[in-house]
């Protein structure tokens, strides 16, 4: 499929329409388009043409395609910055989270498909911890790890729990939305950065305004939004929140270390006091080709916990999680000794993610799982 205006009877919008069909009948996860480019798909993790040999993508075709898919707003966006996000809906009901941006002097975009249906713990094999944590009253809770890693369907699953189970006002505040929750046992209002709110910082403010019980943030990008998370917390609001980091411990020195050094030793405090947890998470490939399967750290807060971070020893949490199953808790190296064990990841690709390359050492394959995916 080439992208060459209308030389096979089809607009620009079409023919991108057909890609994005194509994503979905390929079960890919992504879309890559670029001007004189093959388009490319991510199936399971890794990068591949789309079937068909589509050809390459023209540039006056590609402009008109994913101009079209961009309001006003956005078009001044992107002229000024060169960038912009958003989310996408096809005619079909396909819906997408869209990077648009220009390389070369040209135009390129990135297509990541949200699945239709909002998903729940099981199937995403996210801790059941999870789910409590989703449920505390009170606090704040990190998802994190690199894109692509998951972050925002783990969230969006724990505010699936929360809107069957809880009777609460929850606030999100994302950029842009990816799935839309529709009011259940709570009520839900879903607060789009750049259409309904001019930045996170100030979505997250005004949040605060709006008597909220619980409020998720697609991304903590900065300061600002750091120190309201904290103290919304602190005040009697359970607040969501996600990180570009990997493991709990590089989580909660990027939150006091993005604070300025005056102010480093009352994140610690507050911290050690209003957290609740942090899910950290990373997509391997499965060893039957099935597509990817979470790995996963956990960190809860106890007594200890709060301690080692008040007292400037967070390097000591690794120990912490690797003695503390019974409270939910688990490390990286744990969590992949699992899943190589259980026929699900290869040695070599867990060896890869390893902190103690030493970790494998006499594992054997046992498919019979005894996992803390099934304990609380």
């Amino acid at each position: 499929m080439r992208i060459v205006g209308n030389s096979d009877g089809r607009t620009p919008s079409e023919q991108l329409h057909a890609l994005l069909r194509a994503v979905a009948e390929a079960e890919a996860s992504d879309l890559h388009v670029s001007a004189g480019g093959v388009a490319l798909i991510r199936v399971h993790g890794e990068l591949t043409e789309l079937p068909g040999n589509p050809g390459t993508l023209e540039q006056h075709a590609l402009e008109i395609a994913l101009m079209a898919i961009l309001d006003p707003r956005r078009q001044a966006e992107f002229a000024e910055s060169g960038e912009v996000d958003l989310a996408y809906t096809t005619p079909e009901g396909l819906r997408f989270r869209v990077n648009v941006f220009r390389q070369s002097g040209q135009f390129a975009a990135a297509f990541r498909l949200v699945p239709s249906q909002l998903p729940d713990m099981a199937s995403l094999g996210v801790p059941l911890i999870a789910e409590r944590l989703a449920l505390a009253p009170h606090g704040l809770v990190l998802v994190t790890g690199p894109a692509g890693s998951g972050k925002s369907t783990t969230l969006a699953a724990m505010i699936e729990v929360i809107n069957t189970r809880r009777r609460c006002h929850v606030v999100t505040v994302e950029d842009p939305i990816e799935y839309r929750h529709f009011s259940s046992a709570a009520l839900i209002h879903q607060r789009e950065v750049g259409t309904d709110a001019a930045s996170f910082a100030g979505a997250l403010r005004g949040a605060l305004r709006q008597d909220p019980d619980v409020v998720m943030i697609g991304e903590l990008r900065d300061q600002e939004s750091m120190a309201m998370s904290l103290t919304a917390a602190e005040t009697g609001h359970l607040v969501l929140g996600t990180l570009h980091t990997h493991g709990a411990a590089n989580s909660i020195d990027r939150v006091i270390d993005s604070m300025p050094a005056s102010q480093q030793n009352q994140v610690r405090t507050q911290l050690s006091e209003t957290l609740r947890g942090v899910i950290s998470q990373r997509l391997l490939p499965r060893c039957d080709r099935k597509g990817r399967v979470l790995a996963s750290e956990v960190l809860v807060r106890t007594p200890a916990v709060g301690n080692l971070i008040r007292e400037r020893q967070v390097h000591q949490l690794s120990t912490v999680m690797q003695t503390s199953a019974d409270a939910g808790m688990h490390t990286f190296d744990q969590s992949l000794v699992r899943l190589v064990s259980e026929g699900i990841v290869d040695r070599s690709v867990a060896s890869e993610y390893l902190s103690d390359p030493k970790a494998l050492t006499g594992v054997r394959i046992n498919r019979a799982p005894d996992s803390f995916f099934e304990k609380e």
